[in-house]
């Protein structure tokens, strides 16, 4: 479950909380009864619901990436999200972005690649830029080494390259937001934790020879 309450149809007052829940759930309460279209729980709309500004924020920022007057190819848009959900370890941005290529029309072998796609012979020369690009964002945290943004500026224009920075940039915080707060697909236990060792084991400093030998 979300580590931060739901806000439930009954305790939602804001117009555009209510216009979104009738959008995605219907006239279903999506905290008792949950579930979207996209197999999501819906709990990353009833979490945000706590500040309807923030809610409203969000959802704009949303319609940024498909407002009709972006010169990004989308493609090459949903690959920047798609690899940022990936980097920050998102099960959320990256499934629901995987959905996005799709619908776009990229063939599955090339969506399953996006996680190696650095020894894959499956994306263009344009595309491997902007995955490189995608790396440098949300795993270098911007440090963008010259020949990257030179490739970029072969085949995009500076706008494009703005469009493609704020909207992968975008996406890497809902994927550190999600997990931080456990939401959809990211509500999972951490799997680094300590592995549990023999009973006769006490613990030891492993530099110390003789616990070695102990041990």
């Amino acid at each position: 479950m979300p580590r931060l309450h739901q806000v439930s149809r009954a305790e939602a007052k804001a117009d555009v909380v209510l216009r979104y829940y009738d959008r995605l759930f219907g006239d279903r309460d999506p905290v008792s009864q949950p579930g979207t279209a996209t197999g999501t729980r819906g709990d990353w709309w009833t979490v945000f619901a706590l500040a309807p500004d923030i809610f409203q924020h969000a959802v704009d920022g949303f319609a940024v990436y498909r407002h009709p007057e972006r010169k990004l190819d989308p493609v090459l848009r949903e690959l920047g999200q798609t690899r940022a959900g990936w980097v920050k370890g998102s099960q959320f941005v990256f499934s629901q972005h995987c959905k996005s290529l799709r619908g776009l029309g990229v063939p599955d072998e090339k969506i399953a690649a996006i996680p190696a796609w650095t020894v894959s012979d499956l994306f263009t020369e344009q595309e491997r830029a902007v995955l490189a690009y995608a790396d440098c964002l949300a795993m270098a945290g911007g440090r963008v080494p010259e020949p990257v943004f030179d490739k970029l500026k072969s085949f995009l224009s500076d706008l494009e390259i703005l469009e493609l920075t704020y909207i992968t940039c975008l996406y890497d915080m809902h994927a550190v937001m999600t997990r931080a707060l456990r939401l959809e697909f990211d509500d999972r236990d951490d799997p680094i934790v300590e592995v549990v060792a023999p009973d006769q084991f006490k613990g030891a400093d492993f530099l110390d020879a003789g616990a070695r030998s102990r041990s």
